[in-house]
């Protein structure tokens, strides 16, 4: 049974057909056999510890218990009731009683532990090779170092071994070593899940992560283990909504040209520009950023008041143990010992000026898109090099957490060479949903295979249908469009995104006149009204009104019926409004018409600029 697949929906429908869970146990531990790499876990549960844990589902039920069955690894920093937690440091050891929050939740849904993996020890690093224990093999190429600091688990992920895998994500941790491995890695909003029962590197930053095979899997993972608990000060309460159809047209922030690093790496360059064709090609407009104040704060993590943070974490032990750490780790954190709580709060006020100075570039996107790692590196090189090899790998991620953003790194196709690409797409705290959406999409476009396993993508979840749960839909027609200059409002008071259809066929459309942003006015007409696009956005009572109230005359809500029948509140616009305002309803639509006159405006500006006597 060694061929099972095991992204979540084929091992589902694996089970409905009559595989049992303990097949799915033998293909795993066969697996494990076959990758022939000791690197990967630390501790393994056996066959019968797995059975054990199993006789707890009863029958499947994958509506109840939507992980039923599903296998999964734990990064060695996060506790697992009866197995030991290391960090990756044996003279660390501890055997906790209890699971972590997040294992505890993930178990309750009918998820099977597998083992504990390795990783960076201490969680400091992002290269996978500052480990006491064998350093893990890269599942795509055994040269090249498997990322850090959650190693084993992205390479557990990699090969099959496992379903999904926990990690997590203090500078990139729940990133890197997915993009070097050809998986998918969530690093959620800091706080949505919590840290109760983990060996904490920044406690201030530190989130647990998860690794999986797809998008699909990697949210529906998240959403079990997303809540509040109480027995982490850290957490917060974050909406994790269904996966839904994604915003039709996105702005998506790319680093400025002149901003990108890659470090010589040619083909991660082309492999870049060729995963924003991909973004372009579904829907996304790019908008160049200059990107040397996320640089900036990113320098800020081994600096000062971080640095002290993760000698905070293992101070005891450290002092009583140093002997007994990777020199690497050792050497890092030691550092600590010369910063005074100056230098601490120096490097706090450095955070809050750049986080004032970006809080409006980050606002002026949809989202953000960048490489996931500049380059590889070989095992050997990072051997060689292991500081600053390690510092340029977490050159588009160190920052992230430090601006509270949330982010996915998806995989888009491979190199010129043959190696992985990846992109990581950001947004602030709580847009889990939309950059997951928009990476599921991405990752279905480049057509690869899954991980190292060279099974095929599985076909694609229907978009969730929104429940009936108290929030009312809003149609939109103008300036609040997906993509349009006053989206952002929606966004800001957590509209979620339902469909693009259009109006019934009794509509006209007007731009209006005098409007400091572009505006269009949609009025019912008793003849000659035509069908016009539209969207439909949901938000919840206390924000709808909030919205409706700050909508400027002569537009108001009203009632509008679509193209199926159905009445939804809408932006609709009073007659006395169209005063100097112009028909545009030939258009169809608001955005056909701002592209037009774009257009226009464009061949204005270049019959105006080429030079007289010269055929255009």
């Amino acid at each position: 049974m060694s061929e099972i697949r095991f992204d979540i929906i084929s091992l589902h429908a694996a089970y409905a057909s009559g595989v049992t869970v303990a097949d799915m146990i033998d293909a795993v531990h066969a697996r494990i056999v076959a990758a022939d790499d000791p690197g990967i876990f630390i501790h393994l549960a056996s066959k019968a510890d797995m059975l054990a844990q199993a006789q707890t589902l009863g029958p499947f039920d994958p509506v109840a218990k939507p992980l039923w069955g599903v296998p999964f690894a734990v990064k060695d920093n996060i506790d697992v009731a009866g197995m030991p937690t290391t960090a990756a440091c044996a003279e660390y050891a501890y055997v906790p009683e209890t699971d972590a929050t997040v294992v505890a939740r993930l178990k309750a849904a009918g998820a099977l532990v597998v083992g504990k993996t390795n990783l960076d020890q201490f969680a400091t690093g992002l290269v996978g090779v500052r480990t006491p224990y064998p350093i893990p093999r890269n599942a795509v190429d055994a040269s090249l170092v498997p990322g850090g600091s959650s190693s084993g688990s992205a390479v557990a992920t990699a090969r099959g071994i496992v379903s999904f895998a926990l990690g997590t994500d203090t500078a990139g941790s729940g990133r890197i070593p997915a993009g070097l491995n050809n998986i998918v890695g969530l690093k959620p909003t800091v706080g949505a899940l919590s840290a109760a029962g983990v060996v904490p590197a920044c406690r201030t930053l530190d989130c647990i992560s998860v690794f999986a095979l797809t998008v699909d899997d990697a949210y529906a993972v998240f959403a079990v283990a997303a809540a509040e608990d109480p027995a982490d000060d850290y957490s917060r309460a974050i909406k994790v909504p269904a996966l839904a159809a994604r915003p039709p047209v996105l702005s998506v922030g790319v680093p400025a040209k002149s901003d990108l690093k890659f470090f010589g790496d040619a083909s991660m360059q082309a492999g870049f520009e060729t995963a924003l064709g991909l973004l372009e090609t579904l829907g996304c407009r790019l908008v160049e950023i200059p990107f040397g104040d996320f640089y900036a704060t990113a320098n800020l993590l081994y600096e000062g008041a971080w640095v002290a943070e993760r000698y905070a974490a293992i101070r005891d032990f450290m002092d009583a143990n140093e002997a007994a750490m990777h020199p690497v780790t050792r050497k890092i954190i030691g550092g600590a010992r010369s910063l005074s709580a100056a230098d601490a709060f120096r490097g706090l006020y450095a955070l809050q000026a750049y986080r004032a100075k970006l809080a409006p570039v980050v606002a002026s996107v949809d989202l953000f898109c960048v490489p996931t790692a500049p380059t590889h590196y070989t095992t050997a090189a990072v051997l060689a090099d292991p500081v600053a090899t390690n510092s340029r790998l977490g050159t588009y991620t160190n920052f992230v957490n430090l601006l509270d953003m949330c982010g996915i790194a998806v995989p888009t196709g491979r190199r010129g060479d043959g190696l992985p690409m990846s992109v990581t797409l950001l947004a602030p705290a709580g847009r889990d949903a939309l950059t997951a959406m928009l990476a599921r999409d991405l990752h279905a476009q480049s057509g690869l295979p899954l991980g190292a396993t060279g099974w095929p993508q599985p076909g694609p979840r229907p978009a969730a249908v929104p429940p009936c749960d108290g929030m009312i839909d809003l149609v939109v027609v103008g300036a609040h469009l997906s993509g349009m200059p006053l989206n952002g409002q929606l966004n800001q008071l957590g509209a979620q995104f339902l469909r693009a259809t259009r109006t019934a066929a009794a509509y006209k459309l007007y731009a209006l006149a005098g409007q400091s942003v572009p505006k269009p006015g949609l009025i019912r007409v008793a003849d000659g009204g035509m069908r016009i696009d539209v969207e439909v956005w949901r938000l919840g009572p206390e924000a709808f009104g909030r919205f409706v109230a700050a909508i400027p005359a002569p537009l108001g809500i009203g009632t509008v019926e679509l193209d199926d029948g159905t009445p939804a509140k809408g932006f609709l616009v009073e007659s006395a409004g169209l005063d100097g305002a112009s028909d545009i309803s030939s258009f169809g639509g608001w955005r056909r018409f701002v592209a037009r006159s774009k257009d226009m405006a464009d061949q204005s500006e270049k019959r105006q600029n080429w030079p007289a006597g010269v055929p255009i």
